[in-house]
């Protein structure tokens, strides 16, 4: 079941086999089997992906429920078993606001059993890898990649601006009216580039990327300031730089980028985790 749910979630056999860390060949028995005892056909292939079928978009939310139950019961014998204090390591990407780490501490605070927090700020591909291996317990990042052998949450989201020297007016920008703009990016580390990328492309509208990067969101402001193009940051990154900054809509809406938290099922803390995710969920 869960090798299913990996495969409808990255929508891919390929995809789905590496994040469990096993063969194409493997995954796609287990799936087979699965299909076999439930006497229906989940997936179909093509060349342009796996899509799913009718009686995997009814079966999928009941697996959903399945899993969560049996990793319930393994989060709660572990729970029984061990009173330490638990030692979360968290993992932000460097977009994630202080004021939505100082909430992660408080949610371990509020743990049972009161627990510390081991804080690491890291690039995505960094936290990803370090999720996988154990290193962490636990990433805070955009909402930008598929990671389909965890569990995801959106935990928080926040309005995205336009800066750019040369804007004085400080209303809102529709996304239609930036085809003309060129941006200046950082580094695909952070997830905003990534963000911005998905952006225009899920609106088919051509992104105009300044040739050079910038190393910080500091530095991203201050050649805005020099005028070499515009940016698209979210309202939390803004310094008080003295730039016009515009509200980006799209048809008339906000648009926000979600930040979300992903973690192991079967953690040793994976009580703990659920019930971190539900404090920074209903802040």
């Amino acid at each position: 079941m869960r090798y299913a749910r990996s495969v409808a979630h990255a929508r891919s056999f390929t995809a789905a086999a590496r994040a469990h860390g096993i063969t194409q060949p493997a995954l796609s028995n287990a799936v087979a089997k699965l299909e076999e005892r439930l006497g229906v056909q989940m997936f179909e292939r093509s060349t342009r992906g796996v899509r799913l079928t009718a009686e995997a978009a009814s079966l999928l939310p009941l697996i959903d429920t399945a899993l969560s139950a049996l990793d319930a019961i393994t989060a709660e014998a572990r729970r029984l078993t061990n009173t330490e204090a638990p030692r979360i390591h968290l993992g932000v990407s460097p977009l994630i606001s202080p004021d939505l780490v100082a909430r992660a501490f408080s949610a371990v605070r509020q743990l049972p059993v009161p627990g510390e927090l081991v804080l690491r700020e890291a690039n995505m591909a960094d936290l990803h890898e370090a999720l996988g291996e154990g290193d962490l317990d636990i990433i805070l990042v955009p909402s930008v990649n598929p990671l389909p052998r965890f569990e995801h949450r959106i935990i928080h989201s926040e309005r995205v601006v336009v800066i750019d020297t040369h804007a004085q007016d400080p209303s809102a920008l529709d996304l239609s009216d930036t085809a003309d703009a060129q941006f200046i990016l950082v580094p695909d580390a952070c997830g905003l580039t990534r963000f911005t990328h998905q952006l225009f492309r899920d609106h088919d509208l051509p992104l105009r990327a300044y040739p050079g990067e910038a190393a910080s969101y500091q530095v991203l402001e201050q050649w805005v300031g020099l005028g070499l193009g515009a940016a698209i940051l979210p309202e939390s990154k803004l310094s008080a730089t003295g730039l016009t900054a515009r509200p980006l809509l799209d048809d008339g809406l906000p648009v926000e980028l979600f930040y979300e938290a992903v973690w192991d099922p079967t953690s040793r803390y994976v009580a703990d985790l659920n019930q971190i995710v539900t404090v920074l969920s209903d802040n």
